[in-house]
């Protein structure tokens, strides 16, 4: 039985004929409706009074595509706005470029732009650009995506890493490891009796109202490839201060600490994907805290440590749970391929 042109992707819809022009018109265009997509330019025209942007850009090449919590399309939006968010801006406007293998089923495309749809609008930002290209089976394992993004900083709004000082306060917004532990759970078939589920999400909303409420915020990172750990020593070797965490003080769901533990991981360098660490001054921590608290976002969101100051090398060391201590290193590789 043939292939009916109408059920799957073919290397022709990236030929910039009436293919391409049928995929973009009739599958894509729908999904991601507004005015300056509906242009199809070359480049969008934004009008922005700010003079101060962010900018930012990622590529996404999950494997699975579709995950308990998520999918390929969610994750790459989700990803882009949190990268502005941690740098104390509003998201506005983002591009996105699908490359597409030969025979990739239009339902799985319909599903995933569906998917992105549904994530732009629920946070007020606009895919203004693109592009699709289309690769021979096997060349792009089914689907990769581009997406870039700009957003306004926030008025008043300064962060960065040498604002951090001695006694600052380290916050997370929740459990850590959810979406590596559900990515790899689920391509090793392993079933658990409570189901692990993906924390991908768009911070925006709660990351605008921290920095809008408070003013003693100095620097916020998202914790995705290389988690927790990967975070916290980025910080230690670009601020030249140490950093204390207590084991007790981190949130983690028992499930994922139990397939972490039994599929051999260190829970804090497994990716997260919708959770931000923010360095905080003492005396907004808990202001910092009850604001997270009161959002869905951030509901187990703990103090788990602070910035101190030694006279030896700068380094990440753990509190245990036993009253002992542990250096935490920076991850050597990726533990997982292909999570994000």
């Amino acid at each position: 039985m043939g292939t009916d042109t109408n059920e799957r992707i073919l290397l022709a819809h990236g030929g910039g004929g009436q293919l391409t022009d049928e995929l973009i018109r009739k599958h894509i265009l729908p999904k991601l409706k507004n005015d300056t997509l509906a242009q199809l330019g070359d480049s969008a025209k934004l009008n922005i009074a700010s003079k101060s942007l962010c900018f930012t850009t990622d590529s996404y090449v999950i494997k699975p595509l579709f995950f308990n919590g998520g999918d390929i399309g969610k994750l790459a939006i989700c990803g882009t706005i949190n990268d502005l968010a941690v740098a104390g801006s509003k998201p506005i406007a983002l591009s996105l470029s699908l490359i597409i293998e030969d025979g990739f089923e239009f339902k799985l495309l319909e599903k995933i732009l569906d998917s992105i749809g549904q994530t732009v609008r629920s946070n007020n930002v606009d895919i203004v650009t693109g592009d699709t290209k289309t690769v021979e089976a096997g060349a792009a394992d089914r689907i990769f995506i581009n997406t870039a993004g700009v957003g306004i900083r926030l008025d008043g709004v300064e962060l960065g890493i040498d604002r951090i000082s001695e006694g600052d306060k380290i916050i997370i917004n929740g459990t850590i490891g959810d979406h590596g532990m559900t990515i790899i759970s689920q391509r090793e078939g392993i079933k658990f009796q409570s189901k692990l589920q993906s924390d991908c999400a768009a911070l925006t909303e709660l990351t605008c109202e921290l920095l809008e409420k408070t003013n003693g915020i100095k620097f916020m990172r998202d914790p995705t490839r290389g988690g927790l750990a990967a975070t916290m020593n980025e910080i230690v070797r670009s601020s030249g201060l140490s950093i204390e965490i207590r084991e007790t003080d981190i949130p983690v769901n028992k499930t994922v600490q139990s397939a972490a533990n039994m599929l051999g991981f260190d829970v804090l360098t497994i990716a997260n994907e919708g959770k931000f660490v923010a360095v905080v001054s003492p005396e907004s921590a808990e202001k910092c805290l009850s604001i997270c608290r009161n959002h869905p976002l951030g509901k187990k969101a703990k103090i788990i440590g602070q910035v101190i100051k030694t006279d030896d090398v700068p380094m990440v060391e753990l509190a245990t749970r036993i009253g002992g201590k542990r250096i935490v290193q920076m991850p050597y590789g990726r533990d997982l391929p292909r999570i994000c």
